[in-house]
């Protein structure tokens, strides 16, 4: 199917930039609309920035929502320190209410979410965030056969990108030297934010069976 309207969630955060960074660079899309509450700071033809603050409601904004082909969620944050009600509410209920508006106006949208490595859909786990982050893949698989989870390990921003959670901004200054080796050693744990970009875009054209990535499913799409 043809993807050429698109719109992110996310696109300040670190991988969210990367994604913006492939769906500017894919000379297919045509327009690339940003919801979120705070700029991105760029400026590029196909690049549009809606204001919005309420992630619980969107309703009021539903009317400039349509025509769409595909958005990619990339909004999402660390459960460290957090409470699972806390969590879930960032985590669940701002994506489903996104999910939710936009499969409204445009029913054959394809959905990429950017879960995790880890996640657990089975509801068994002992860690708070994993069993979130699954039943949340397990709604939004059964919304529309067109919701595809993404499941990273290790993701390297963008040169210049930066991760908000200052324990990544260390490890990414430790690791992004070593990534070269790194992405020969471990393809199916490492990946970058630019790769992400480019396998939700290319799933969404071509449809996939195993509507779940995980790192080495990511980076061989991506290289397609």
């Amino acid at each position: 199917m043809s993807t050429r309207r698109v719109i992110v969630f996310g696109a300040t955060g670190m991988v969210g930039q990367g994604v913006l960074e492939a769906c500017l660079r894919d000379d297919t899309i045509t327009e690339v609309l940003v919801i979120g509450r705070s700029s991105t700071g760029r400026t590029h033809p196909k690049l549009r920035e809606l204001h919005h603050e309420d992630f619980t409601d969107f309703t009021p904004i539903q009317d400039q929502l349509s025509g769409y082909d595909a958005c990619f969620f990339c909004l999402g944050v660390s459960a460290l320190g957090m409470t699972e009600a806390a969590y879930r509410a960032i985590t669940v209920d701002f994506t489903l209410a996104a999910a939710k508006t936009l499969l409204a106006v445009n029913p054959d949208l394809a959905f990429c979410y950017v879960s995790g490595a880890g996640t657990d859909g089975t509801g068994k786990t002992r860690m708070m965030w994993a069993r979130v982050k699954g039943e949340l893949e397990n709604t939004l698989l059964a919304m529309t056969p067109r919701a595809y989870m993404f499941r990273p390990a290790f993701i390297l921003p963008l040169p210049g990108g930066k991760a908000k959670t200052k324990s990544y901004v260390l490890l990414y200054r430790v690791v992004t030297p070593l990534y070269p080796a790194l992405r020969r050693l471990a393809p199916r744990i490492v990946t970058t934010s630019l790769l992400l970009g480019q396998a939700m875009i290319a799933v969404t054209r071509t449809g996939r069976t195993n509507r779940v990535l995980a790192t080495g499913d990511i980076n061989e799409v991506a290289a397609r």
